[in-house]
C-alpha cells in the first residue's frame, strides 16, 4: 500500500500509528508529498489535494484519515480500534471526529500565517478556529476517551494535542492537566506516537 503523506501532518501521524498497532506499518510505502505543488500526484489521486491518501494493491485510493483507519481496522480483522457493538463505536467515531475537528481548526490557522502576508490576514477568522480549538480541548479535558481502549478517537486525539506541541509550542498545556496526563500515558502505552513525532 502506498501512504501519501508528509511528517508534519497529524492527519498522516494517525494512519502510521494505527498502522502500527495493528501490525501493518511494514505493508506500507510512505510517499512524501507536497500538497502545494501543483505537479504532484495526489492531486490526481485525491481530486482535493489533501493528504494522507492510501494507494490499496488493486489501485483503489482511500482518503481521508477517518476512512483510512477504518479500513486499516478492517484488514487487520476489525473491532480493533473501531469498536463494532454500536454503544462504543458511535462514541468513539463521533470523539474521532471532535479530534480531527480540533487538529483541522489548528491546521488552518497555521496556513492562515503561513500561506497569507501579514496584512491580509483575517484576524476574526484565527479567533474562529482558535474558539474550536478551545471548546474542543475544554470537552476532552472533562470528557477523556474511555479508558483501556486504544481506539480511533484516542489516536486522533493524540496527534491533535501533538500537533498543538509542534505548532504552538505546547500553550494548551498549562490549562489542561488532565489531558497532559493523558497524552502522556498514550505516549507510554504507544511507542509509536514518539516514533511518528516530526522532528524538523
Amino acid at each position: 500500500m502506498i501512504l501519501h503523506s508528509s511528517p508534519a501532518s497529524p492527519f498522516g501521524r494517525k494512519v502510521k500509528i494505527a498502522a502500527t498497532m495493528l501490525g501493518l506499518f511494514d505493508e506500507l510505502e510512505i510517499v512524501m508529498t507536497d500538497t502545494t505543488n501543483p505537479e504532484d500526484i495526489i492531486r490526481v489521486r485525491n481530486p482535493l489535494g489533501k493528504i494522507p491518501a492510501l494507494v490499496l494493491d488493486d489501485g483503489l485510493v482511500l482518503y481521508d484519515s477517518a476512512v483510512i483507519l477504518d479500513y486499516l481496522d478492517h484488514r487487520a480483522g476489525g473491532d480493533l480500534i473501531v469498536p463494532a457493538t454500536p454503544d462504543r463505536r458511535y462514541r468513539v467515531l463521533t470523539e474521532a471526529a471532535l479530534a480531527d475537528g480540533l487538529a483541522d481548526a489548528a491546521l488552518l490557522q497555521v496556513y492562515e500565517n503561513r500561506l497569507r502576508e501579514e496584512p491580509k490576514r483575517d484576524a476574526n477568522w484565527m479567533t474562529y478556529q482558535g474558539q474550536k480549538v478551545e471548546r474542543a480541548l475544554a470537552y476532552f479535558e472533562t470528557t477523556l476517551p474511555e479508558e483501556g481502549l486504544r481506539s480511533v478517537a484516542d489516536i486522533g486525539l493524540a496527534c491533535a494535542l501533538g500537533y498543538l506541541d509542534l505548532r504552538f509550542a505546547g500553550s494548551w498545556r498549562e490549562s489542561h492537566p488532565k489531558l497532559v496526563a493523558w497524552l502522556d500515558r498514550f505516549a507510554a502505552e504507544v511507542p509509536a506516537f514518539e516514533a511518528t513525532r516530526f522532528k524538523g
